[in-house]
């Protein structure tokens, strides 16, 4: 089946993540019938930024949380994207990094049929660098899983 050019998650996901007016963006992915959420992570362990996306995807229904499938997608989507964050290597702490990330999470069927399923896509914006401030620079990733 063919992807639909207008329902690419990972453009909305990222779409979503850097809109100035992410209010008014919701209303699109509603007509898609999406599921989405977004928020914001600091840290210096990659756990901890598994952890608040995870959480904020539970809580806001965008995976169900007794569904070990969709938890398991978010978790190699969240991994995939914090690849790009981390340039390949997904380690902060241990190397002296610290990131602050806005993030977006998105649930969706990117394809003409029904039977496709649903894919989830984490997009992560912000900035990586030495803990000091002003020593960080901007950084972005971007995974995708299907459910």
């Amino acid at each position: 089946m063919a992807l639909i050019k207008d329902r690419r998650i990972g453009k909305h996901a990222i779409l979503l993540l850097l809109s100035d007016n992410s209010t008014e963006y919701l209303a699109t992915l509603e007509q898609l019938n999406w599921k989405s959420c977004t928020g914001k992570v600091g840290a210096m362990d990659a756990h901890k930024v598994v952890a608040a996306i995870e959480t904020a995807a539970k809580k806001s229904g965008v995976i169900h949380p007794d569904i070990y499938r969709e938890s398991h997608a978010l978790y190699h989507a969240i991994i995939e994207a914090l690849n790009g964050v981390t340039r390949g290597q997904v380690q902060i702490g241990t190397v002296l990094r610290t990131v602050g990330l806005s993030f977006a999470v998105l649930r969706g069927n990117p394809y003409e049929s029904e039977h496709e399923g649903d894919w989830i896509a984490v997009s992560l914006y912000g900035t990586i660098g030495a803990p000091i401030k002003g020593s960080e620079h901007e950084t972005i990733g971007l995974g995708i899983n299907h459910i």
